[in-house]
């Protein structure tokens, strides 16, 4: 018995194997032509608490992939081709988001890439019954950092409601929060994003392994959103209110995220309680539509369907390779130097790409980058982080600085401020001021420059990017008197430059 059934299991291990080689030779020449992005998403797991939970992303996928093995059960894949469809507007989307500069954008669409490349190597009928683990891949993508300003809007605002109702005075400017005890700030590690990421994607999970309706895994996964946020309001007050019992709003602060994090577990565990009344889990999962599974594909055709997805997703990068090596150099403007002021005093560099200063002891670093013409945003936003040394893990303090006077009047204000005894501190306290002119128009980092530069990156035609920086290094950005005391000298510097930002504008203009 044992020697038969090994015999009539060999034909179906011979079938699958051209579909595994497929398979193997897909992953590989996806994960060539987009390593970039899978680097930068492990870099992001490691390196932020709020994605940190990305790890487990891939075994809990192949764990509800086995969970439906039963479903699966004498199916075969079946590859075929129109799936690979999709892989053209992902395409399309991967080198939009590639020339805007934006990897969240590039990862979703390698992802999308991949999943469309999966769906064509299994056939509908098999991706069907697996939609589950396909879906929660998308969990891979460490994206959501673009809601971090709203949420900070929301958590401050949350704040300034309870304190109002529990009349207890405070003043509220922006994130910065200011009680008799002591002044909190709500920064991007306070604003829940790491805790409304990780419930999304419990949410997702729970809804897979407890409900059968569509409609309940909505609802739920609905609640998984909106309940850490307003838990996450509640959290942020608890501590400002501490601080006003206790007198002291440091010592209110201390510890807050681990003190989060047993909160937000508290809060998940809630949630779970709250949706078992509603569960489904009992009902055995419904059988897929009834009719003949597909002939057996040729064995060829797996590795036709994973060379064309190969293909088919190379254009992309392939064009924006050409484009970049295409990228000229940075032109000759003639444009004049930082002038030294009253308060902040030349240390005797010559006009260039960067110019120092002493501002009462402390140092200023002015700079002054000029980009080819054809220069992408990613090239440009590569600059602009190696001049402010923003990091994920910095956590800084990212706002707009006000130049009554100057043109442009508002620039993108980057404060980093680490704790020192934060392990592996290497960033020292600095603040950083800067715009870029792109086509004679000074822009502080929004979008609009960015469509410009990568339209200009394909098309060509324009003038040269200047980014202009002013970088000071005090002591301390820790308080609140001594980060406005460093935005003035900052200010007063910026409004002392008027003729270089005209001459900036006259140089770049078409």
């Amino acid at each position: 018995m044992t020697t038969l059934a090994a015999a009539a299991s060999r034909p179906a291990r011979d079938a699958l194997r051209p579909f595994l080689l497929a398979l193997a030779g897909g992953l590989i020449g996806l994960g060539l032509l987009f390593h970039e992005e899978a680097v930068a998403a492990v870099t992001v797991w490691a390196q932020s608490t709020a994605y940190s939970h990305c790890f487990l992303v891939l075994p809990i996928a192949l764990w509800l992939a086995w969970d439906r093995r039963e479903l699966t059960r004498g199916r075969r894949p079946h590859p075929t081709t129109w799936p690979l469809l999709a892989v053209l507007p992902f395409g399309l989307a991967w080198f939009a988001a590639e020339r805007l500069g934006l990897m969240e954008g590039r990862q979703l669409a390698a992802l999308g890439m991949l999943e469309a490349t999966l769906v064509a190597l299994l056939g509908w009928r098999l991706a069907r019954v697996q939609a589950p683990a396909l879906i929660y891949l998308v969990f891979l993508v460490p994206f959501g950092s673009y809601l971090v300003p709203a949420l900070q809007r929301f958590t401050a605002q949350f704040i300034d409601v309870g304190l109002t109702l529990l009349g207890i005075p405070h003043y509220v400017d922006s994130f910065i929060i200011d009680i008799p005890e002591g002044t909190f700030y709500v920064a991007e590690a306070c604003a829940g994003l790491r805790f409304l990421i990780a419930a999304v994607a419990f949410g997702v999970l729970y809804g897979f392994l407890t409900y059968r309706s569509v409609w309940r895994r909505l609802l739920f996964l609905v609640a998984s959103m909106v309940v850490p946020v307003i838990a996450n309001g509640f959290r942020a007050l608890g501590i400002v209110v501490a601080g006003h019992i206790v007198g002291d709003a440091q010592a209110a602060a201390a510890d807050h995220i681990i003190y989060g994090w047993g909160f937000f577990s508290v809060v998940i565990v809630l949630l779970a309680l709250a949706g078992l009344p509603f569960r489904e889990d009992g009902t055995p999962l419904a059988p897929p539509a009834a009719g003949a599974d597909a002939p057996p594909a040729r064995p060829a055709r797996a590795i036709l369907v994973a060379g064309l997805a190969v293909l088919l997703a190379a254009l992309g990068p392939a064009v924006a390779t050409a484009l970049d090596r295409g990228t000229g150099a940075p032109p000759a403007l003639g444009l004049p130097g930082f002038a030294a002021t009253a308060e902040c005093l030349s240390l005797g560099d010559p006009p260039g790409a960067v110019q120092h200063f002493s501002c009462h002891g402390t140092p200023l670093a002015a700079t002054l980058r000029v980009l080819p013409p054809d220069a992408s945003p990613a090239l440009l936003r590569a600059a602009r982080i190696e001049i402010t040394g923003e990091r994920e893990v910095t956590d800084p303090i990212v706002s707009t600085l006000a130049v009554p006077g100057l043109t442009p009047s508002r620039w993108r204000l980057v404060e980093v401020h680490a704790p020192d005894d934060m392990p592996g501190k290497r960033e020292p306290d600095h603040m950083t001021a800067s715009a870029v002119w792109v086509d004679g128009h000074p822009d502080t980092g929004g979008l609009a420059a960015r469509v410009r530069l990568a339209w200009e990156s394909i098309a060509g035609g324009g003038t040269a990017p200047v980014l202009v920086a002013v970088t000071l290094s005090p002591p301390a950005l820790g308080r609140s008197d001594q980060r406005e005391q460093a935005r003035q000298i900052v200010r007063r510097f910026l409004q002392a430059q008027a003729p270089l930002i005209a001459a900036i504008g006259a140089a770049t203009r078409p």
